[in-house]
């Protein structure tokens, strides 16, 4: 028995353009560096590195991490945004790509600020991992003592 397997490739879509002004913002969380372009009259569109917001994070918990502040401000269809992300593991991607958004939206628009400030989102995170010391195994983990 032959198995079939379906492949879909996620970069056949055509790139979407955005054209116009623009508001930049910048996001990060541990090591992740979102670059965050806010464009005015759009559809809703976010574009995360060439690929839409579905095919860049599959898993629906990242979705909404990134959508948070845009259900918040009630602009979930009518900006779209252009996103650049380096650095990290998804969980850091999706919270630094958050905070750009966040200062991006308050940018737009000023009155923003105290719904996004109370929940935290303006606020950087700047939990980063520790580094290891000489001596040990890792950040503080000691060798393990011999008793005799």
């Amino acid at each position: 028995m032959e198995k079939k397997e379906i492949v879909k490739n996620t970069k056949t879509d055509e790139p979407v353009k955005f054209k116009g002004k623009f508001i930049s913002a910048i996001g990060k969380r541990k090591s992740s560096v979102a670059q965050v372009r806010l464009y005015k009259n759009g559809k809703g569109i976010i574009i995360i590195n060439q690929q839409k917001l579905s095919h860049y994070f599959p898993e629906h918990s990242f979705k909404i991490i990134v959508n948070q502040p845009l259900k918040l401000t009630n602009h979930l269809k009518d900006l779209d945004f252009s996103i650049i992300i380096k650095g990290g593991g998804k969980r850091g991607q999706a919270d630094a790509i958050r905070h750009g958004i966040t200062r991006a939206l308050e940018k737009f628009d000023k009155k923003l600020r105290t719904a996004l400030k109370a929940k935290g989102w303006l606020t950087r995170d700047a939990r980063i991992n520790e580094r290891k010391k000489p001596g040990l195994k890792k950040a503080r983990r000691a060798p393990q003592r011999r008793k005799r």
